[in-house]
């Protein structure tokens, strides 16, 4: 049985603190334009009729109501979380859906998924990465849940490679954001935000992270001046 470490623990319980206002503060602190980001990395995906797809660290599951937007109806999702919150949040959002009856949410950490080796066409994780305390376990297993061929599509905050944007980017990271999560929700939450995306991996490291998974044909995506980027890697 896989166990948190103390680090894994205090992530989750600041989620299942902010999962009442997740929602509302994604779409005020990043202006509406992460549902765009979202329809972009999906679109990543090559899922046939009657596939399969995980979307780990599915949260309030937004990737796995716009995967299910997307796909045919014989495609079924499932979504992990290790954080109880967001799913009895994502729970709910997903019964008020046209899709409910394709979408399955589990309660797991992403290094230790329970799912048969190579089960599912794609895999997607959202915001979630940076926030895997052993992120080398948790590529390897996406890797392992991949069908050959399948492809892991991974969007994430990233820094503006130009300097203007960085310092605009770095300036609402570090001073706007925790002010007003701090107003809606709970501060130290939106300052960890930040702080976890600034240590992040830069593009390149991260790459040779997925390869080292053994993904095959990595590509990056910058997205909105760099402000996030999609990873996209293949099971060979």
């Amino acid at each position: 049985m896989f166990r948190l470490s103390d680090k894994g623990r205090g992530i989750r319980d600041m989620f299942d603190a902010i999962a009442p206002r997740y929602d509302l503060l994604n779409r005020l602190l990043s202006f509406g334009i992460d549902r765009r980001w979202r329809r972009f990395a999906v679109a990543q995906l090559q899922i046939p009729a009657g596939g399969m797809v995980l979307d780990v660290a599915t949260g309030t599951g937004d990737v796995a109501l716009t995967i299910a937007a997307a796909t045919p109806s014989s495609v079924r999702i499932v979504g992990e979380d290790f954080t109880p919150g967001m799913l009895r949040h994502g729970r709910d959002k997903i019964a008020r859906s046209p899709h409910a009856d394709r979408i399955f949410l589990v309660n797991a950490p992403c290094e230790a998924m329970p799912h048969p080796a190579a089960l599912f066409d794609g895999v997607t994780i959202a915001f979630g990465i940076r926030n895997v305390v052993d992120r080398a376990a948790g590529l390897a297993e996406m890797a392992r849940v991949l069908k050959p061929g399948g492809r892991a599509v991974i969007l994430e905050f990233s820094t503006p490679q130009s300097r203007f944007f960085k310092g605009l980017y770095h300036g609402y990271f570090r001073r706007v954001l925790p002010a007003i999560g701090g107003l809606l929700s709970k501060r130290s939450a939106y300052q960890y935000l930040p702080d976890s995306v600034l240590e992040f991996p830069d593009r390149q490291s991260f790459m040779a992270m997925m390869a080292t998974a053994d993904f095959v044909d990595i590509v990056y995506h910058d997205l909105t001046f760099g402000i996030a980027t999609v990873y996209v890697g293949t099971r060979p």
